[in-house]
């Protein structure tokens, strides 16, 4: 197992979870961070960047989401392809070409619930489960891509679900929603990036390859999550229910909705590393918001005009 010296972040200068990957990092004197240059699509200037560094360990961070939401990828579906599957296999191939560790971080949103995996069942789709959800062009791309990912053994892939961050960027799934008029209120598998992305940083350490549920254990629901909102950020907020057929009319692509076995992850994350359940996790992370927006003027009523719903 190599130590993990030199880190090489595709997707580390200009998206989210590459960019906090890197400021984690940082803290560490250990380690050094290089963010990439290269576009992953570009296979010739992964590689030379690759061979200029010569990292130990590779975070492969970038990928395309769409925005506001992955409704872009349906009608951007070349561009779709060629970052999340020509470059994501770009960057799988070179490294493993080169004995680099690479993590993926990729996503959970490959399945819906089914008759063996019921809505409030408790029984969570495991990491050997075939994909079940190719209603998004984003989902069925991500689905086939990581069956192409499974060949490579230097690679560590994370099915992250519905990331959540303790301040309100754009891409947090909380600034998402408290936009919305109506949510539909379905208990789902998460990720809170503050708890999750340093348990990523020490399976990387560790050597670890092979799919991972990378969710905080247990489902939670919009409502719960909305209601955590109007706890500790804004008293006055409200919102109201759809039902899923109703969502589909305002929609252009499905949205997977599911949960995640997460026996594997916690068997295998190394000492140390607190995950807690997703309920408490988020309870958390609200309170560490409050401070944070507190800390920036923005509450107790000074929010921003973007982070409100117009």
């Amino acid at each position: 197992m190599t130590e993990m010296k030199r880190v090489l972040i595709f997707g580390g200068k200009t998206g989210w979870i590459g960019g906090l990957m890197a400021e984690l990092i940082k803290k560490d004197a250990g380690m050094e961070v290089f963010l990439a240059d290269a576009r992953v699509e570009e296979r010739e200037a992964v590689a030379k960047e690759l061979d200029e560094v010569k990292p130990t360990h590779v975070l492969n961070c970038a990928g395309i989401t769409g925005r506001p939401n992955i409704d872009w990828c349906e009608t951007n579906k070349p561009a779709t392809i060629r970052t999340n599957v020509i470059g994501t296999l770009n960057v799988a191939d070179l490294t493993n070409e080169r004995g680099i560790h690479c993590t993926v971080y990729a996503t959970g949103c490959i399945f819906k619930y089914d008759e063996a995996h019921p809505l409030g069942s408790g029984i969570g789709f495991v990491e050997d489960s075939e994909p079940n959800f190719d209603e998004s062009f984003y989902s069925e791309t991500k689905g086939y891509m990581e069956q192409l990912l499974k060949c490579y053994e230097n690679c560590l892939i994370l099915r992250v679900r519905m990331p959540i961050s303790d301040d309100l960027i754009h891409r947090n799934f909380v600034t998402k929603i408290v936009k919305y008029e109506r949510v539909v209120n379905i208990p789902n598998s998460m990720t809170v990036l503050t708890e999750m992305l340093p348990a990523s940083l020490a399976m990387a350490q560790k050597g670890l390859t092979g799919v991972y549920n990378f969710t905080n254990p247990g489902v939670i629901s919009h409502n719960e999550v909305l209601d955590l909102y109007a706890k500790y950020i804004d008293p006055t907020y409200t919102y109201k229910n759809f039902t899923v057929e109703e969502q589909a009319k305002v929609i252009v692509a499905g949205r997977s909705n599911n949960e995640l076995d997460t026996t594997k992850l916690m068997a295998d994350m190394p000492e140390g590393i607190v995950i807690n359940d997703i309920k408490t996790a988020c309870e958390l992370c609200f309170q560490r918001m409050k401070v944070n927006l507190t800390d920036l003027g923005w509450l107790p009523d000074n929010m921003p005009a973007e982070f409100k719903r117009s």
